[in-house]
């Protein structure tokens, strides 16, 4: 029997990252993974063919909807759309195969089955071929990430009404796409099909989109997608969707609870993820799980079987892919005996329309709740040079300080870049940076994150250019 200092359940961004970060540190490693590519939702049927799309859909809404404004006229313009979907997978699978050369490169034992808990040092890897093989590890780490939400009284048939996963995958423009959820799945993948031409209707049973968010973010965001056509039916309980053959026909209460009726030819469900313990032998072992199915842990992401840790969307906190990576690192570092931390309230969400929302830190709305003294500073982004020269007016900035001492609470934007632009907030809240340390950094001119810079300017009341 093989044995390992570390074995990991699951090749997603947590699991794959630490993988890596065991190896670095001189601790043999095993990393099990259940499908034939590496990755996990993320890479395979995730963040990554998801952006790819948001980015050919893109390229083309610019070509019909803006290029006549540069100057650019373009004609006979069509959509290859089984050549946007091929690319899609390329991208899927040159990503993939990096993972591969990551682990060979550093020397991390790659085995391809079902994991399932043997004891607490043992697990049982059941192969596709029908034979299994089992290992002993020291530690282990579950990393075995999340499955779209279901609801219980609609049937997934994943033709017509479908997940993310098929709505990646599709072999047609849908005419009329409904999708059940306005949270960041819905509208990333509502936005791709709207580009391409797709009327889009997004029901949601909270008062506003993105619920979680800052108001600010939610009512800016839904006002610029509602410009680009998308259709938004916010505070409505969806009672039913059935398929009818070519057509869906969804049913809802509005908000004063009458009945209405939505009828497209694919309906995408995006009510969110759950985690997927599924096959693990958690019970085996006794590791608890809460009302929510997520893995109990400690704050070093141990669960209540000593030598067994659980990171990434299987355990509490926002099921992003780079807070994933976070704990696979800080995981790896622990069993080293290092002393790492990760500071939950420093992850940034990102939401990859257009314009793209990006957050760090503190709504407005939960300080007001804790009450916090504050105070905040805005920007538009159509008053900055760079933003009417790329024709991105749409979004603004907005940043919450501490009333006494100044220092940044939190950073919500909304425009062109914000996805990156976010970084500059995480690393100034990182060093616990004031709005004014912020306001007298010179920022290159012209830029998007010069709109930082002024919102942070605003929250003194000394912004220049608005």
């Amino acid at each position: 029997m093989n044995k390992y200092d570390v074995a990991i359940i699951g090749s997603g961004p947590g699991g794959y990252v630490a993988a890596i970060r065991c190896a670095q540190l001189g601790l043999k490693t095993v990393l099990i993974e259940k499908y034939n590519t590496l990755g996990g939702t993320c890479l395979n049927v995730g963040c990554i063919p998801s952006k790819a799309l948001l980015d050919s859909s893109h390229h083309y809404y610019d070509a019909t909807k803006h290029f006549a404004t540069h100057g650019i006229e373009v004609s006979g313009l069509k959509i290859d759309f089984k050549q946007m979907i091929a690319r899609k997978s390329e991208v899927v699978a040159q990503t993939s195969g990096g993972i591969n050369f990551l682990m060979d490169k550093n020397k991390v034992t790659v085995l391809q089955g079902v994991g399932s808990f043997a004891d607490a040092t043992h697990i049982t890897i059941s192969k596709a071929d029908g034979t299994s093989e089992k290992i002993e590890a020291s530690n282990i780490i579950i990393a075995t990430g999340s499955k779209p939400a279901m609801l219980p009284f609609i049937n997934m048939d994943k033709k017509r009404i479908i997940t993310s996963t098929e709505a990646l995958s599709l072999t047609e423009i849908p005419k009329h796409l409904i999708v059940i959820g306005g949270g960041v799945i819905g509208l990333e993948l509502g936005s791709v099909y709207s580009r391409l031409g797709s009327e889009v209707s997004v029901i949601e049973y909270m008062p506003t989109i993105t619920p979680g968010m800052d108001l600010m973010l939610s009512k800016e965001l839904q006002k610029s997608l509602k410009k680009q056509g998308l259709k938004f039916y916010t505070g409505h309980k969806v009672t039913s969707a059935v398929n009818k053959g070519k057509e869906v026909v969804v049913t809802a209460e509005d908000k004063k609870g009458n009945a209405v009726e939505y009828k497209g030819d694919y309906t995408l469900i995006s009510v969110g993820r759950k985690p997927y313990t599924e096959g693990l032998g958690l019970e085996t072992v006794g590791i608890k799980v809460n009302e929510k199915g997520q893995i109990e842990t400690n704050q070093q992401l141990q669960t209540n079987v000593a030598n067994i840790y659980a990171i990434g969307d299987v355990v509490t906190g926002a099921m992003l892919a780079h807070k994933a990576e976070e704990e696979g690192t800080l995981v790896a570092e622990l069993i080293a005996g290092q002393k790492p931390h990760i500071d939950y309230n420093l992850i940034p969400g990102v939401v990859y329309t257009w314009p793209e929302v990006a957050a760090v830190g503190k709504t407005e709305e939960q300080l007001k709740e804790a009450g916090v003294n504050y105070k905040s500073g805005t920007f538009a982004m159509r008053a900055l040079g760079r933003a009417r020269a790329s024709m991105d007016t749409d979004g603004m900035i907005k940043v919450l300080a501490d009333a006494k001492t100044d220092e940044i609470l939190g950073v919500h934007m909304i425009g062109a870049r914000a996805a990156d632009m976010i970084a500059e907030a995480v690393i100034a809240m990182e060093f616990r940076a004031s709005s004014e340390d912020i306001a007298r950094s010179s920022h290159a001119h012209p830029t998007y994150t010069e709109a930082f810079k002024e919102a942070c300017m605003a929250v003194n009341d000394r912004a220049i250019h608005s």
